[in-house]
């Protein structure tokens, strides 16, 4: 059992000076709409490592190797609002989908359309938005599978529907993002057309290395491994027989 003690949030907004009461009824609702995304995590994490030890107990196998979660932080979700010109206040708020998010990461491409198609199958959940950038890769080189999903978060007089954006990857997916990520942060967000040009070649050679390795792994020797060399996106190349699970 782990001891935490919980952040006070509750804020007495009668002691408060008249002119500062609104603002800070906003900032409560905030907080207390923050929890919810809080307890979205952890519906959809739960059932994410009960589908993953059943998967376990059936065949032997881990399907997950292993999951991210976080909330957004106050000041991303400011930032966001900002961009998107909403007000500050619960409704516009809730038009946000990726306040909660959660990465799943797997050890093969068969893995990420397996762990969707377990949670999808579960009556509760609700899929809102799928972008599969796996079979549809990002100009950059990203891959990756997100879904939107709403799920049931049961409180104490009722039932809330909370978005969750869930991207489910292999490690090798997952690798290339990070270091693409902390390379973009190093430079501000701006990368030389030779440099974009090395990563999106790097993600090319990791994604021949995702399916050799499924292609190993499941013994289906019909899968063809893609040349790095190849630009797929160029409709005239063709592109590589790697079907979902």
């Amino acid at each position: 059992m782990i001891l935490e003690k919980q952040e006070d949030v509750k804020i007495d907004i009668n002691s408060l000076p008249p002119e500062l009461r609104d603002v800070a009824d906003e900032a409560q609702k905030f907080m207390l709409t923050r929890n919810l995304y809080h307890s979205a995590i952890k519906e959809v994490s739960t059932k994410l490592e009960i589908l993953d030890d059943e998967f376990h107990a059936k065949m032997d196998y881990n399907p997950i190797h292993h999951m991210e979660c976080r909330v957004k932080s106050i000041q991303s979700t400011f930032a966001k609002i900002m961009k998107r010109g909403y007000q500050f206040n619960d409704r516009d708020i809730r038009k946000i989908t990726d306040i909660a998010g959660i990465r799943v990461i797997c050890n093969y491409i068969d893995d990420v359309y397996t762990v969707e198609k377990l949670l999808l199958q579960q009556n509760d959940i609700e899929l809102v938005q799928e972008k599969d950038y796996i079979q549809n890769p990002k100009e950059s080189g990203y891959r990756s599978l997100h879904i939107i999903v709403l799920v049931p978060v049961f409180q104490a007089e009722r039932v809330e529907r909370v978005p969750v954006e869930i991207q489910i990857r292999t490690i090798a997916m997952d690798t290339w993002a990070s270091l693409e990520h902390e390379l973009r942060y190093k430079n501000d967000g701006a990368l030389s057309d030779k440099d974009a040009n090395d990563l999106k070649l790097c993600a090319a050679h990791l994604a021949a290395v995702d399916i050799t390795m499924m292609r190993i792994h499941s013994g289906r020797k019909e899968l063809k491994v893609p040349d790095p060399g190849i630009d797929y996106s160029d409709p005239n190349s063709g592109k590589p027989e790697m079907q979902q699970a």
